[in-house]
């Protein structure tokens, strides 16, 4: 008689062993193994097994150039930031804290379509039709070709793509959905792989743009096994707090199009729309006060004005606090490092905070003379003109270096009517704009 094989999967990031382990070898979750009955580790192979169908190399030289389709998702904001609108076919996954807007962008998104002429199918796990017309009815999708389904059972939602000609589809969520040839319960590493194996397959044989809502963990990432990550073909993250009205939308992985765009929506009482001018979004011209200092990043192509935030306090306990919101931590205690070190201010005993608005987190080195600035603005608390920019990057030996795309950042600064620029290096064009070089961080005394 043939020995019964065990294997046990972690319910985090779906990896499989012969042996129950306390903590996870891939992503370092504690208890999170459980065994696989037989069905279920039938359904595993399988799936490993159709993602590796064998093919004959082909030379690149005799492989036809597809061009991709789009149409347009009539919002502005989305269509930068999926590389130019949604493509036929694509499976596209958004994440995101709840609350943020993911149902309700969606909902707003599938009714414009829907007023296109495309058949729109909308399945909820989560809610029933009643409280999605509700929200329809605030968000003016009310359209004929928008179809509301209620369903969590996957057999069942297939079926209703069988009935009926669809041409994008929304999934909220896809950690509601169960599929009933496994007895996992939803939202189990098995039933989230297999279900997004059979939305990839259905995307793909039917041309229908399909658009999958996750829930996060607590770290921030997409609940769910990683594959689900790999097998889509978009990943869209909101970024942003419920409580404040602008919300942004970052691309991870695009297959069609470039990851670097973000998209910018604001929370109104009609729904999530494209924000406009969001140029003057982020940082307040009328307030001038100590601790704050002007930047201007690059969010892919879009150059956005950010206001940076310091506030440096004299500390009451031995261990001196360093916080920063929307800013490395590591960062910036090696900016405060340096200050002590080049420019011998005693930070040792005061607390520093640092606070990027809008909440944008930024990602760049550009912001890091700006960083500096607020610091010093706020030690010495001497306010700053809003009519002043700091653009450089700081390296470890005080260096101030220029950073990609000054011309571009110093055109956006002039539109707003920003008068003068402390940079690295002189730019290559004319901008309108008074620019001061700054090469070294002991210069930046020069201003306080």
């Amino acid at each position: 008689m043939a020995k019964k094989k065990i294997l046990f999967e972690c319910q985090h990031c779906g990896l499989t062993t012969p042996k129950w382990m306390g903590k996870c070898t891939s992503c370092g979750a504690w208890d999170s193994f459980i065994e696989l009955n037989e069905h279920q580790q039938e359904v595993v192979k399988q799936t490993k097994k159709s993602s590796s169908n064998s093919a004959k190399a082909i030379s690149i030289n005799k492989i036809k150039e597809e061009s991709v389709y789009r149409y347009s998702s009539q919002d502005k904001e989305l269509d930068m930031v999926l590389g130019g609108g949604i493509v036929p076919g694509s499976l596209t996954l958004i994440g995101g804290s709840p609350g943020v807007g993911k149902s309700t962008l969606l909902l707003k998104v599938g009714g414009d379509i829907a007023s296109t002429g495309k058949n729109v199918l909308y399945v909820t796990g989560e809610e029933s039709t009643g409280q999605i017309k509700l929200r329809a009815n605030r968000l003016n999708a009310n359209k004929d070709s928008l179809y509301l389904l209620s369903e969590i059972r996957l057999g069942q939602i297939l079926i209703e793509i069988q009935e009926r000609e669809y041409d994008f589809l929304i999934i909220d969520s896809i950690q509601t959905l169960y599929s009933e040839d496994i007895s996992s319960a939803p939202g189990s590493v098995t039933q989230v792989r297999q279900i997004t194996f059979e939305l990839m397959r259905i995307a793909k044989d039917k041309n229908i743009a399909i658009f999958i809502i996750g829930h996060i963990t607590k770290e921030g990432s997409i609940a769910g096994p990683r594959i689900l990550e790999h097998m889509v073909d978009t990943v869209l993250y909101f970024e942003g707090d419920s409580s404040q009205e602008l919300r942004i939308l970052r691309g991870f992985k695009n297959r069609f199009g470039s990851t670097n765009e973000i998209g910018v929506f604001e929370m109104r009482s009609d729904g999530l729309v494209s924000a406009t001018d969001i140029a003057s979004r982020f940082f307040n011209r009328n307030s001038q006060q100590s601790g704050s200092a002007l930047t201007v990043i690059m969010e892919g192509s879009r150059p956005i004005i950010l206001e940076v935030q310091a506030l440096v306090s004299e500390s009451h306990t031995p261990n001196s606090k360093r916080q920063a919101t929307g800013f490395d931590n590591n960062r910036l205690n090696m900016l405060l490092a340096l200050l002590e070190r080049k420019l011998e201010i005693p930070l040792s005993g005061y607390d520093v905070f640092i606070n990027i608005t809008g909440g944008i987190k930024i990602t760049e080195t550009s912001a890091d003379l700006a960083i500096l600035a607020a610091i010093l603005s706020s030690f010495r608390d001497r306010a700053i003109s809003k009519e002043t920019i700091f653009i450089g990057e700081v390296s470890l030996v005080g260096d101030v270096r220029d950073v990609y795309g000054m011309d571009v950042r110093l055109r956006e600064a002039k539109m707003q009517n920003i008068s003068k620029a402390l940079v690295a290096k002189k730019p290559l064009e004319k901008t309108g704009i008074k620019t001061f070089i700054v090469d070294e961080v002991t210069k930046l005394l020069e201003w306080y």
